[in-house]
């Protein structure tokens, strides 16, 4: 098998996040089950006891969605085959996983839309890019364009959005794992989405900038990976 780059391999996370994620699958039924059972036995559930419960799921399942999100960040890389993958293929398979938000429309412009690296990587990378971008909308409505093409030596993929934008003084900080701008009780996230990009990118020798959004707001990501891997 002809694998991703082994800089991408994380064996010690993932063998962490996974035992770790076996106990807290059963702290996510927990709260359910009291909740069952003290209704069962005619215990009011109110004040109190009620919030409690309801932060136990709220923690349990955050915590949950970090040791996923750390486990896709540790396949990054792995157990993969390296081939020729089509942009439109990718954001296909993905809205078909996960549908846009009603009021989010997505515009294509791949002028060229072939490029070889690990079928996994290309998913995630294109799947970070696309939850970033709407999760941290303040609208209801949203436009995002993903664009790619070559250039000089370089393969470029764009994802640009009209949403709020982050300062220019955050944009290095954002790539790091398990960074948000915001308090986690306000966004549902753990802040791993542009940590997974940039692994990705540096894994294929690529890079990353930040450019203006050609919507006056929002944010504008160019990755470039090196144009000799493109296959025509």
């Amino acid at each position: 098998m002809n694998e991703g780059p082994a800089g991408g391999r994380s064996p010690f996370i993932y063998l962490v996040s996974h035992d770790i994620r076996n106990s807290v699958r059963a702290l996510l039924e927990l709260p359910q089950w009291i909740e069952e059972d003290l209704q069962i036995d005619g215990h009011q559930i109110s004040g109190s006891l009620a919030e409690n419960i309801r932060l136990m799921h709220i923690h349990t399942s955050r915590l949950d969605r970090m040791l996923i999100d750390l486990l896709v960040y540790s396949r990054i890389g792995r157990k993969q085959t390296v081939s020729e993958v089509r942009w439109e293929d990718v954001v296909d398979t993905i809205l078909d996983e996960t549908p846009l938000p009603p009021g989010f429309q997505l515009k294509l412009n791949l002028e060229e839309s072939r490029y070889r690296l690990g079928e996994t990587d290309a998913l995630t990378l294109v799947s970070s890019l696309l939850s970033n971008a709407i999760k941290h909308h303040d609208r209801p409505e949203g436009t995002i364009r993903i664009a790619s093409r070559d250039e000089k030596d370089w393969h470029v993929l764009s994802i640009c959005d009209d949403g709020p934008g982050i300062p220019e003084r955050f944009r290095n900080k954002v790539f790091e794992v398990m960074t948000t701008l915001r308090p986690r009780d306000e966004i549902d996230g753990s802040g791993m989405g542009l940590a997974n990009v940039r692994k990705i990118v540096t894994l294929y020798q690529g890079e990353c900038e930040w450019l203006p959004s050609p919507y006056g707001r929002g944010c504008h990501l160019v990755v470039r990976f090196p144009h000799p891997k493109i296959v025509n």
